[in-house]
Protein backbone atom coordinates (compact mmCIF):
# COMPACT_ATOMS: atom_id res chain seq x y z
CA UNK A 1 0.00 0.00 0.00
CA UNK A 2 1.38 3.75 -0.59
CA UNK A 3 0.53 6.66 0.95
CA UNK A 4 -0.63 10.04 -0.21
CA UNK A 5 -0.69 13.07 1.59
CA UNK A 6 -3.34 16.03 0.62
CA UNK A 7 -3.12 19.73 0.77
CA UNK A 8 -5.49 20.85 1.83
CA UNK A 9 -5.00 24.22 2.99
CA UNK A 10 -2.09 27.30 2.29
CA UNK A 11 -1.12 29.11 -0.07
CA UNK A 12 0.73 28.08 -3.56
CA UNK A 13 4.23 28.43 -1.99
CA UNK A 14 2.80 26.62 1.50
CA UNK A 15 1.22 24.41 -0.91
CA UNK A 16 4.81 23.44 -2.58
CA UNK A 17 7.01 23.36 0.60
CA UNK A 18 4.43 20.97 2.39
CA UNK A 19 4.75 18.80 -1.40
CA UNK A 20 8.48 18.60 -0.86
CA UNK A 21 8.22 17.42 3.16
CA UNK A 22 6.29 15.08 1.98
CA UNK A 23 8.78 13.49 -0.35
CA UNK A 24 11.67 13.73 2.09
CA UNK A 25 9.23 12.16 4.80
CA UNK A 26 8.33 8.92 3.27
CA UNK A 27 5.20 9.42 1.20
CA UNK A 28 4.33 8.47 -1.98
CA UNK A 29 2.35 10.69 -3.28
CA UNK A 30 1.07 14.51 -2.88
CA UNK A 31 -2.22 15.51 -4.17
CA UNK A 32 -4.05 19.64 -4.15
CA UNK A 33 -7.68 19.30 -4.94
CA UNK A 34 -10.13 21.03 -7.88
CA UNK A 35 -12.76 23.90 -6.98
CA UNK A 36 -12.85 27.45 -8.38
CA UNK A 37 -15.13 29.50 -6.45
CA UNK A 38 -16.99 27.58 -3.51
CA UNK A 39 -19.81 28.45 -2.05
CA UNK A 40 -19.15 27.19 1.29
CA UNK A 41 -21.37 29.06 3.87
CA UNK A 42 -19.74 28.53 7.10
CA UNK A 43 -17.20 26.20 6.08
CA UNK A 44 -13.96 28.81 5.40
CA UNK A 45 -12.45 26.82 2.95
CA UNK A 46 -9.92 30.11 1.92
CA UNK A 47 -8.89 30.58 -2.00
CA UNK A 48 -8.46 28.53 -4.40
CA UNK A 49 -5.82 27.69 -6.66
CA UNK A 50 -5.45 26.17 -10.21
CA UNK A 51 -4.87 22.61 -9.24
CA UNK A 52 -2.35 21.86 -12.95
CA UNK A 53 -0.44 25.26 -12.19
CA UNK A 54 0.46 24.25 -8.66
CA UNK A 55 1.33 20.38 -9.67
CA UNK A 56 3.33 22.09 -12.43
CA UNK A 57 5.61 23.84 -9.55
CA UNK A 58 6.07 21.23 -7.47
CA UNK A 59 6.79 18.54 -10.75
CA UNK A 60 9.71 20.97 -11.15
CA UNK A 61 10.90 20.32 -7.25
CA UNK A 62 10.23 17.09 -6.39
CA UNK A 63 11.59 14.09 -8.24
CA UNK A 64 10.20 10.75 -6.97
CA UNK A 65 6.18 11.15 -5.23
CA UNK A 66 2.84 10.73 -7.52
CA UNK A 67 1.15 13.77 -8.19
CA UNK A 68 -2.43 14.35 -8.77
CA UNK A 69 -5.53 16.35 -6.88
CA UNK A 70 -8.60 14.82 -5.27
CA UNK A 71 -10.27 14.95 -7.04
CA UNK A 72 -10.54 16.81 -10.78
CA UNK A 73 -14.03 17.96 -11.49
CA UNK A 74 -13.38 17.11 -15.11
CA UNK A 75 -17.11 17.44 -16.57
CA UNK A 76 -16.45 21.51 -16.04
CA UNK A 77 -13.07 21.28 -17.94
CA UNK A 78 -12.74 21.41 -21.68
CA UNK A 79 -11.26 18.46 -22.71
CA UNK A 80 -8.79 19.71 -24.85
CA UNK A 81 -7.90 21.84 -22.30
CA UNK A 82 -7.36 19.07 -19.78
CA UNK A 83 -5.78 17.13 -22.61
CA UNK A 84 -2.88 19.94 -22.62
CA UNK A 85 -3.01 20.46 -19.10
CA UNK A 86 -2.73 17.24 -17.88
CA UNK A 87 0.45 16.70 -20.44
CA UNK A 88 2.14 19.23 -19.59
CA UNK A 89 2.72 18.25 -15.83
CA UNK A 90 2.96 14.79 -16.97
CA UNK A 91 5.92 15.58 -18.97
CA UNK A 92 7.18 17.97 -16.21
CA UNK A 93 7.53 15.65 -13.85
CA UNK A 94 8.71 12.41 -15.81
CA UNK A 95 5.34 10.80 -15.98
CA UNK A 96 4.11 10.76 -12.19
CA UNK A 97 1.23 12.35 -12.89
CA UNK A 98 -2.40 10.85 -12.00
CA UNK A 99 -6.08 11.96 -12.52
CA UNK A 100 -8.48 11.22 -9.93
CA UNK A 101 -11.73 12.27 -11.13
CA UNK A 102 -15.05 13.04 -10.35
CA UNK A 103 -18.57 15.23 -11.05
CA UNK A 104 -17.02 18.38 -9.07
CA UNK A 105 -18.87 19.25 -5.55
CA UNK A 106 -21.96 20.64 -5.47
CA UNK A 107 -20.85 23.54 -3.86
CA UNK A 108 -18.34 24.63 -6.52
CA UNK A 109 -20.26 27.97 -8.69
CA UNK A 110 -18.10 26.99 -11.63
CA UNK A 111 -20.86 24.71 -12.03
CA UNK A 112 -24.17 26.06 -10.06
CA UNK A 113 -23.58 29.49 -11.91
CA UNK A 114 -22.82 28.72 -15.00
CA UNK A 115 -25.70 28.14 -17.02
CA UNK A 116 -24.02 25.81 -20.05
CA UNK A 117 -23.04 23.19 -17.12
CA UNK A 118 -25.70 20.53 -17.21
CA UNK A 119 -27.38 20.68 -14.29
CA UNK A 120 -28.48 17.03 -12.93
CA UNK A 121 -25.91 14.40 -11.86
CA UNK A 122 -27.35 11.95 -14.74
CA UNK A 123 -26.17 14.59 -17.45
CA UNK A 124 -22.62 15.41 -15.58
CA UNK A 125 -21.91 12.26 -15.68
CA UNK A 126 -22.59 11.35 -18.90
CA UNK A 127 -20.50 14.06 -19.69
CA UNK A 128 -17.47 12.72 -17.43
CA UNK A 129 -17.50 9.60 -19.79
CA UNK A 130 -16.99 12.13 -23.13
CA UNK A 131 -14.31 14.06 -21.44
CA UNK A 132 -12.21 10.74 -20.55
CA UNK A 133 -13.47 9.25 -24.19
CA UNK A 134 -11.70 12.57 -25.56
CA UNK A 135 -9.02 12.61 -23.15
CA UNK A 136 -7.89 8.72 -23.57
CA UNK A 137 -8.15 9.47 -27.21
CA UNK A 138 -5.53 12.70 -27.48
CA UNK A 139 -2.89 10.05 -25.87
CA UNK A 140 -2.97 8.15 -29.55
CA UNK A 141 -0.85 10.87 -30.92
CA UNK A 142 -2.60 10.71 -34.11
CA UNK A 143 -5.13 12.95 -35.75
CA UNK A 144 -8.88 12.00 -34.62
CA UNK A 145 -12.60 13.50 -34.43
CA UNK A 146 -14.65 12.89 -31.69
CA UNK A 147 -18.75 11.72 -31.50
CA UNK A 148 -20.20 11.25 -27.98
CA UNK A 149 -22.97 11.76 -25.98
CA UNK A 150 -22.60 15.45 -25.08
CA UNK A 151 -19.19 16.14 -27.06
CA UNK A 152 -18.71 16.50 -30.86
CA UNK A 153 -15.44 18.03 -32.28
CA UNK A 154 -13.70 17.85 -35.38
CA UNK A 155 -9.98 16.76 -35.85
CA UNK A 156 -7.51 16.66 -33.35
CA UNK A 157 -4.24 15.54 -32.83
CA UNK A 158 -1.70 15.76 -29.65
CA UNK A 159 1.65 14.54 -31.36
CA UNK A 160 3.28 13.79 -27.98
CA UNK A 161 1.72 11.06 -26.14
CA UNK A 162 2.09 11.21 -22.27
CA UNK A 163 5.55 9.74 -20.96
CA UNK A 164 4.18 6.00 -20.34
CA UNK A 165 2.01 5.98 -22.63
CA UNK A 166 -1.20 7.38 -20.81
CA UNK A 167 -2.22 8.24 -17.25
CA UNK A 168 -3.67 6.48 -14.96
CA UNK A 169 -7.44 7.62 -14.36
CA UNK A 170 -8.74 6.92 -11.15
CA UNK A 171 -12.86 8.05 -10.92
CA UNK A 172 -15.09 8.43 -8.24
CA UNK A 173 -17.62 5.31 -7.43
CA UNK A 174 -20.25 4.88 -5.24
CA UNK A 175 -20.48 1.79 -2.99
CA UNK A 176 -23.79 0.46 -1.72
CA UNK A 177 -23.17 -3.46 -0.69
CA UNK A 178 -26.68 -3.95 -1.11
CA UNK A 179 -27.12 -2.59 -4.37
CA UNK A 180 -24.14 -1.35 -6.59
CA UNK A 181 -24.42 1.57 -8.48
CA UNK A 182 -23.37 0.01 -11.92
CA UNK A 183 -23.10 3.05 -13.71
CA UNK A 184 -20.71 4.73 -11.36
CA UNK A 185 -18.57 1.34 -10.78
CA UNK A 186 -18.79 0.19 -14.30
CA UNK A 187 -16.67 3.93 -15.19
CA UNK A 188 -14.41 2.92 -12.73
CA UNK A 189 -13.79 -0.54 -14.03
CA UNK A 190 -13.00 0.55 -17.61
CA UNK A 191 -9.99 2.80 -15.77
CA UNK A 192 -7.10 2.42 -13.73
CA UNK A 193 -8.53 2.53 -10.11
CA UNK A 194 -11.52 3.98 -8.01
CA UNK A 195 -11.83 6.28 -5.50
CA UNK A 196 -14.52 4.88 -3.16
CA UNK A 197 -17.43 6.62 -2.02
CA UNK A 198 -20.99 5.49 0.07
CA UNK A 199 -23.90 7.36 0.41
CA UNK A 200 -23.80 10.07 3.22
CA UNK A 201 -24.82 13.75 4.02
CA UNK A 202 -20.91 14.65 4.47
CA UNK A 203 -17.96 14.10 3.36
CA UNK A 204 -16.75 11.85 6.27
CA UNK A 205 -20.36 10.41 6.12
CA UNK A 206 -19.12 8.99 2.52
CA UNK A 207 -16.00 7.68 3.23
CA UNK A 208 -16.57 4.04 3.05
CA UNK A 209 -15.29 1.66 6.15
CA UNK A 210 -12.57 -0.98 6.00
CA UNK A 211 -15.78 -3.51 5.68
CA UNK A 212 -16.84 -1.14 2.51
CA UNK A 213 -13.45 -1.37 0.71
CA UNK A 214 -13.45 -5.48 1.82
CA UNK A 215 -17.04 -5.81 -0.22
CA UNK A 216 -15.67 -3.60 -3.17
CA UNK A 217 -12.62 -5.41 -3.23
CA UNK A 218 -14.21 -8.48 -4.00
CA UNK A 219 -17.02 -7.10 -6.45
CA UNK A 220 -14.08 -5.06 -8.38
CA UNK A 221 -12.06 -8.87 -8.22
CA UNK A 222 -15.36 -10.37 -9.45
CA UNK A 223 -16.10 -8.04 -12.36
CA UNK A 224 -13.15 -6.93 -14.42
CA UNK A 225 -12.34 -8.13 -17.34
CA UNK A 226 -8.72 -7.84 -17.30
CA UNK A 227 -7.43 -8.72 -13.44
CA UNK A 228 -3.62 -8.43 -14.64
CA UNK A 229 -3.79 -5.09 -15.34
CA UNK A 230 -3.43 -3.25 -11.98
CA UNK A 231 -6.07 -1.85 -10.67
CA UNK A 232 -5.67 1.05 -7.80
CA UNK A 233 -8.59 1.18 -4.45
CA UNK A 234 -8.23 4.86 -3.02
CA UNK A 235 -9.11 5.53 0.62
CA UNK A 236 -9.49 8.79 2.37
CA UNK A 237 -8.67 8.82 6.03
CA UNK A 238 -6.76 9.98 8.80
CA UNK A 239 -3.90 8.45 10.54
CA UNK A 240 -3.94 8.34 14.40
CA UNK A 241 -1.13 10.71 16.15
CA UNK A 242 -0.52 7.14 18.22
CA UNK A 243 2.16 5.19 15.82
CA UNK A 244 0.82 1.81 16.84
CA UNK A 245 -2.93 2.33 16.43
CA UNK A 246 -1.70 4.39 13.09
CA UNK A 247 -0.10 1.69 11.81
CA UNK A 248 -2.84 -0.74 13.01
CA UNK A 249 -5.48 1.54 11.44
CA UNK A 250 -2.97 0.85 7.75
CA UNK A 251 -2.93 -2.73 8.04
CA UNK A 252 -6.43 -3.02 7.96
CA UNK A 253 -7.17 -0.78 5.09
CA UNK A 254 -4.53 -2.65 3.30
CA UNK A 255 -5.83 -6.11 4.30
CA UNK A 256 -9.28 -4.89 2.96
CA UNK A 257 -7.88 -3.51 -0.29
CA UNK A 258 -6.94 -0.64 -0.30
CA UNK A 259 -3.93 0.08 -2.40
CA UNK A 260 -3.58 3.93 -1.77
CA UNK A 261 -3.83 5.67 1.08
CA UNK A 262 -4.95 9.49 1.48
CA UNK A 263 -3.72 11.08 4.89
CA UNK A 264 -7.03 14.04 4.12
CA UNK A 265 -7.15 16.79 6.94
CA UNK A 266 -10.19 19.60 6.40
CA UNK A 267 -11.79 20.56 9.71
CA UNK A 268 -10.56 24.67 9.18
CA UNK A 269 -11.26 24.74 13.38
CA UNK A 270 -8.00 22.88 13.90
CA UNK A 271 -6.30 22.29 10.52
CA UNK A 272 -3.44 25.03 9.37
CA UNK A 273 -1.10 25.08 6.48
CA UNK A 274 1.66 24.98 9.64
CA UNK A 275 -0.42 22.25 11.22
CA UNK A 276 -0.41 20.30 8.00
CA UNK A 277 3.43 20.67 7.10
CA UNK A 278 4.48 18.80 10.88
CA UNK A 279 1.46 16.08 10.05
CA UNK A 280 3.60 15.77 6.76
CA UNK A 281 6.45 15.49 8.67
CA UNK A 282 5.44 12.49 10.82
CA UNK A 283 5.90 10.21 7.60
CA UNK A 284 3.35 7.17 6.59
CA UNK A 285 3.37 4.19 8.96
CA UNK A 286 6.96 2.20 8.97
CA UNK A 287 5.37 -1.26 10.28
Amino acid sequence: MRYGFIGSYGSPAQQVRLARECEAHGWDGFFTWDGVSLDAGEFDAGPTWDPFALLGAIAAVTERITLGAMVFAAPRRRPWELAQQALTVDHLSGGRLVLPVGLGVPIDRAFTSVHEQPESLRDRARLLDDVLGWLERSWSTETFAYEGDRIVTGDFQFPQAPVNGRIPVWPVGVWDAARPPRRSLDRALRWDGIVPQVRGASPEDAEPSPDDIAALSRWVAEHRGDAAQPFDIVFQGRLDDDPAVAAEQARAAEAAGVTWWMESWWDPATVTPEWLLERARLGPPTA
